[in-house]
């Protein structure tokens, strides 16, 4: 781990924010990472009214298609060894799994039970172009965000962790800084993460006189270049 964790107060800071906003300050924060490193295709939110998550990436692949060619004693140890890499590292975690299969989420590796497990070690949620089930029974607070909603495990089983992986057009990594609410998620580099409450902040204070000024009567394009000449000058 080549970087520092945040600490509560710097989580809490990035979690007031919804991941538009994110997007915004990272815009400004690093503004050759416009056109990547945000999910780009539609996920589904099972949970919208949960707060964003915040946290450390633990990356998987999975398949569900066809069952796994390694004898079940192997595949039962990789699970556990997936587990442990889950506990491992800095906290929170936020699963993020790349479905392999060619029609992806085919079969579920997350619902009731497997929400609990990873709550219990640490995890506030997923990201998955795969599928999620038991929406109404998951553990309290853990977020889904996944390609899709389906009723079987069918075969699914892990294919590897640890590994690089691309969920929604968004590349992650181990330890990667994501940030997800209902609107997708985004990788934050570290080396900006402490300073994206600031300028979205900014960022706030600009888009104010622009909003302002045209909920206000009498609004018109000249009002509005007004605006956008007193915006200039928020630093």
């Amino acid at each position: 781990m080549t970087f520092t964790p945040l600490n509560d107060d710097e989580l809490a800071a990035l979690r007031a924010l919804d991941t538009p906003t994110v997007c915004n300050a990272l815009e400004i924060l690093v503004p050759e990472r416009r056109g990547h490193g945000f999910t780009v295709e539609q996920l589904i939110c099972s949970y919208p009214d949960l707060p964003p998550m915040v946290g450390y990436a633990r990356t998987a692949t999975i398949r569900a298609m066809h069952p796994p060619v390694a004898p079940a004693a192997e595949v039962a140890a990789t699970r556990l060894e997936y587990y442990e890499y889950v506990e491992q590292g800095p906290r929170p975690t936020i699963i993020v799994i790349q479905d392999l299969d060619p029609i992806k989420g085919f079969g579920s590796f997350w619902g009731e039970v497997q929400s609990n497990v990873h709550k219990g070690l640490g995890s506030l949620g997923v990201i998955t172009d795969g599928c999620v089930r038991d929406i109404p029974d998951c553990a309290e607070g853990f977020q889904f965000i996944s390609g899709s909603i389906k009723p079987s495990h069918a075969y699914v089983h892990a294919v590897d962790y640890d590994v690089d992986v691309t969920v929604s057009g968004m590349d992650v990594s181990t330890d990667d800084l994501i940030h997800a609410d209902m609107h997708g998620a985004v990788v934050i580099p570290h080396d900006v993460a402490r300073n994206v409450p600031e300028t979205a902040a900014l960022i706030a204070r600009k888009e104010a006189v622009i909003i302002g000024a045209s909920q206000k009567p009498g609004f018109s394009v000249d009002v509005l270049r007004e605006a956008f000449k007193k915006q200039e000058d928020i630093h």
